[in-house]
Parts: structure tokens; sequence; C-alpha cells
């Protein structure tokens, strides 16, 4: 039996405490299945502010998140689906809330050196090895360690060879709810062979409530002086640009509609935000700001703190309208954000981009926090 998270008040929410929750809409039914010898199942966690998550163990991936709006109303801030079958047999975006590796983001050419071995990856993005392939860690059925009502704990295993990736590789993560409205993920892991690790959540915000309208007007703030441009295959060209005088230059709040037809006609390639922003780090391995959203409508704001050097910021480009979700309304262009906190995509073969090598035996740490708050 799942225990109660112990309750106090705190600043943002505090009035909200003994109002009706929005508990999860999603039939549980849905999500009991086994897929090879493993079980599938929906977990929800809350905390007493009110907040409330649905989690599926399959690609250990987020599918609801309920928070309020500054009249005490909540809503569902995450897309996703209300069935496995469609995490499973997904005819639209693939990545909705979960958990991605063994590396987030593009590898050029499917391939990277570690010494004078080359290894070659799984290409499922043109010429590109993509968020760990085909059967990457969002298409896998991942071992629930412990539960809670606040906190969900998940393991994974990786064998050698895996998608083209050296080494076993032994992963564990989880999901907390805290006191303070904050979403806390933290990943560790270690191989028994030196590999390349990139791990990231892959959650799509809206902070309207999901499907409801689209992301332009959010006002989006993100702490970097610079930002990593990219070729017509989205891959990092190897330069590090300041974003003073750019429509990437997000260090004042700024609506992120506001420069998006300027966005996209400096990218030939290109038709939005779909970058990784180096962060301004104190070289503590804490977590520190890297973005901020605000919703004036709701007056709902996520803040996103992270230990990683890069964060890559993508406005929902590639939602078309034919996909719809878990209230039966279309997820059209723009219908989401995402926030991926990581390291830079194409890092193992830039060497002066901050290095993905994990050395045998070492341990892989990474912690992301989304906070939520209000604004009167």
């Amino acid at each position: 039996m799942l225990t109660k998270a112990p309750g106090h008040s705190n600043r943002h929410f505090k009035n909200l405490t003994l109002m009706k929750k929005f508990f999860s809409k999603i039939d549980k039914r849905n999500f009991c299945s086994t897929i090879g010898s493993k079980e599938v199942s929906l977990y929800v966690l809350k905390n007493s502010g009110g907040m409330e998550m649905s989690v599926t163990n399959f690609g250990a991936r987020i599918a609801e998140l309920f928070v309020p709006d500054r009249n005490g109303e909540f809503a569902d801030v995450v897309l996703g689906h209300d069935t496995l079958d469609k995490y499973v047999n997904y005819k639209g975006a693939r990545f909705l809330g979960a958990t991605v590796g063994r590396y987030a983001n593009r590898i050029s050419g499917g391939r990277f050196s570690i010494g004078k071995k080359t290894y070659r990856l799984e290409t499922n993005s043109g010429s590109n090895a993509l968020h760990g392939g085909s059967f990457g860690f969002d298409m896998k059925v991942w071992d629930v360690v412990s539960a809670n009502e606040a906190e969900i704990s998940f393991h994974l295993s990786s064998p050698d060879g895996e998608a083209g990736y050296p080494g076993n590789l032994e992963v564990d993560m989880s999901f907390k709810l805290t006191e303070d409205n904050a979403l806390h993920i933290e990943y560790r892991a270690v191989s028994d062979a030196d590999t390349v690790l990139n791990l990231t959540n892959h959650s799509f915000f809206n902070l309207h409530g999901e499907g409801i309208k689209d992301i332009n007007d959010h006002i989006l703030t993100i702490f970097a002086d610079k930002f990593t441009p990219v070729n017509e295959n989205l891959v990092p060209t190897g330069e590090i640009s300041g974003v003073a005088g750019t429509p990437f230059d997000f260090r004042v709040p700024t609506r992120i509609g506001e420069r998006l037809s300027d966005a996209c006609s400096q990218l030939s390639y290109g038709n939005g935000y779909d970058h990784n922003w180096v962060l301004n780090k104190t070289g503590k391995n804490i977590p520190e700001p890297a973005a901020v959203v605000y919703e004036p409508g709701s007056g709902r704001v996520l803040t996103v703190s992270t230990t990683q050097p890069g964060i890559q910021f993508y406005g929902g480009n590639a939602f078309c309208g034919k996909e719809n979700g878990k209230n039966g309304l279309p997820y059209n262009r723009a219908a989401a954000f995402a926030l991926e906190t990581q390291h830079f995509p194409d890092s193992p073969n830039i060497p002066h981009f901050p290095s993905t090598l994990l050395k045998a035996g070492d341990e892989y740490k990474h912690s992301c926090i989304y906070k939520f708050g209000l604004r009167q």
C-alpha cells in the first residue's frame, strides 16, 4: 500500500492544499500488460500541495502531470497517451515523457571512437544515431525497484553492444515529487567498459494544459550566453556561438513566438527552435537554474535546474495535428516545448565539447529538477 507523503504548506501552493485534487484520468487497466517477460503498469505519485503525476515503467516515462493555475484549477501540462498501446505502436511523436538513452540527441554518422577503436551505431535519423536508436531506453520495460506515493525508482540493464554501444551498462533513475512542488529526476549509471552516455527526460510541456493552445505565447528565459549552431541534419557544426543579436537570445524573458520567423529565416534547413544552449555554469556539481518558462494566462511557472552543461530547447516544430492526445485534442504545430537537460549533441565526435566519456567502473550522475510555481 502506498504511503502518504508528509504534508506541509508552501508559499506557492499554500491555499490549495485543501482543495479537491485533480486525479489521473487514465484507466490503469490500459497500462497493465506484459512485454516480453516483464510486466508494465501505471503508477501515480502526488504531494500534499496537489501536484499529481502518472508514470509508467515502459520507457520510464511521465504520462500525466497535474499542476494548478493561479485560481486553483488543475491541468495536465504534459503531452502523452492514455493507453500503453499508443506508446508501443506510436504513429506520431515517439519520445513523449520518456527517459532517453543511451545517448540523448544526435551522433553524426552513427559512429564515434574511444582510443583507437571506432564504434558503429544503428542510424535511425538519416545518417545519424538519434536518442539511442530505434529500440532505445524509451522502448524498454524498466524494473521498478521501489515505489511510494512520493517517489518511484527504476533500474535498467543494457548489454554490451546494444545498438552498437560498448559496455554492460547498469542504470538507476528516479522520479520524486517534493513538498515544494518540484519534480526531481536523478540518474546514476556504471559500465564495465569505457563507453559514452548522455541521459535525459523527454517530456513535452504546455503550461496551458495539453492540447489546448500552442506554446508560442509562453515567456522563456534560458540562462545561456552561447549556443551550438547545427547543420542541415540538426547536428552541431562544432561552433560555439554567442546568442547576442540573434533569435536565440533568451537571456531576458522573451515570448517563444516573438522571433520565430526570424529564427526560421536564418535556418534554411529547419523550421524553428531545436538547438542546444551552453548553460552559464559556476562549475559546481549541483543543480543550477537553466531555464524559466512563464505562461501569463494561467500564472504557471516552470523552472528547470540541472547539473548538466547544456539544455536542448525544442519548440514543437514537428507536431502537425495528425495525432490526438489524452483529451482527444490534436497536437498541432507548437503544441508543446521540450527542455532536455543534457551534454551537447555529437560530443563524442567534437573534442572541445564537454566529454561524455564514461570510464569503466566510474559513476555517471545527472540531476534535473522541474519546479512549478505561480505568479499572480
